[in-house]
C-alpha cells in the first residue's frame, strides 16, 4: 500500500518509523487533533499560557522560562487518566544542566489539563505512539506548558541543555504561539549527531513528533524582533515513556 493511500495518522507513524521524526504543518496537525477529539476550548487553552510560573530551577541562572506540568497514565488501549501531581525528574545522563534533582512545578490547571483540547492532544498521541509500540502495556505521560521569553538583555533558550535526547520513548512538541521573536529553529540529528533535518515551528499547531531513542533534537535560542515589546515562544511538550523504563525526561 502506498503512503498516499494511508490515513494521515498512518502516514505520520510510517514517517516516524522510517526517519525517527516528522514535522507536521499546522493545517494537517489541527485536522488530526480534531479527528482525535474536540478543540472547542482552544482559545482558552492557548490563553492559559499567560498564567505560567517562572522556572526557578534553571542551573544557568536564566529567568527566561515559565512552565506548568501534569502527569498522566494510560494502559494499553485504555483511556488517558491524570495522575496525582508529582515532581518532574530527569537524569543527568540526558540533561547535565538541570538533571539529577526532583523539580516541583505548578500543576496545569484542572480545566486545561482535563479540557477538550488537552484530551484531543493526549488521545492523538496515545493512538499514534501506541501504534508504534503495540506491545506496551502502560505509558507514563507528562505534559509541559512552556513559555520561553526573549529580551534584549537575555536570549530565550528553548533547549538550554543543547542538542539532546529526553530519555523517553516519544515526544510531541506542539506550537501554541510565538510573538515578536526570530530564530527558534528545531534541528534533528542522528545518534552520530549528523544533521537529518531542520524546521521552524511558526504557526499555531505546527508540530514535531520524535522517536527519542533514535534521534537528538535541539532548538536555537530566540531573540526579540522589537526589544521594546514582549517576545516569547509558547509550546506544549508531551512525552510518552514505557512505564517500566528508567525515569528521565526534559
Amino acid at each position: 500500500m502506498s503512503e498516499i493511500a494511508l490515513l494521515p495518522e498512518e502516514r505520520l507513524g510510517a514517517r516516524i518509523a522510517r526517519d525517527g521524526f516528522v514535522f507536521v504543518e499546522a493545517a494537517a496537525m489541527e485536522s488530526a487533533l480534531a479527528r482525535a477529539g474536540s478543540l472547542a476550548d482552544w482559545p482558552a487553552f492557548a490563553a492559559s499560557w499567560e498564567d505560567l510560573e517562572l522556572d526557578t530551577y534553571m542551573a544557568d541562572g536564566g529567568r527566561y522560562r515559565r512552565r506548568r506540568h501534569a502527569v498522566y497514565g494510560a494502559a494499553a488501549e485504555g483511556p488517558v487518566l491524570r495522575r496525582p501531581h508529582q515532581p518532574h525528574y530527569q537524569s543527568r545522563d540526558y540533561n547535565p544542566l538541570n538533571g539529577g534533582i526532583a523539580r516541583w512545578f505548578s500543576p496545569i490547571a484542572p480545566e486545561i489539563g482535563e479540557g477538550p483540547s488537552m484530551r484531543a492532544i493526549l488521545g492523538f498521541c496515545s493512538t499514534l505512539f501506541g501504534s508504534l509500540a503495540p506491545a506496551t502495556r502502560d505509558w507514563h505521560i507528562e505534559a509541559h506548558q512552556f513559555r520561553i521569553e526573549a529580551r534584549l538583555s537575555e536570549e530565550g533558550r528553548p533547549t538550554p541543555e543543547g542538542l539532546h535526547r529526553d530519555g523517553v520513548d516519544y515526544v510531541l512538541v506542539l506550537l501554541i504561539g510565538r510573538r515578536n521573536i526570530k530564530r527558534g529553529t528545531t534541528t534533528i540529528h542522528d545518534l552520530g549527531r549528523r544533521l537529518l533535518g531542520s524546521f521552524t515551528l511558526t504557526h499555531p499547531f505546527d508540530a514535531a513528533l520524535v522517536d527519542d531513542a533514535r534521534v537528538y533534537h535541539g532548538v536555537t535560542p530566540v531573540e526579540p524582533l522589537d526589544p521594546a515589546a514582549p517576545a516569547y515562544r509558547d509550546v506544549l511538550v508531551v512525552t510518552f515513556r514505557r512505564a517500566d523504563a528508567q525515569k528521565s525526561g526534559r
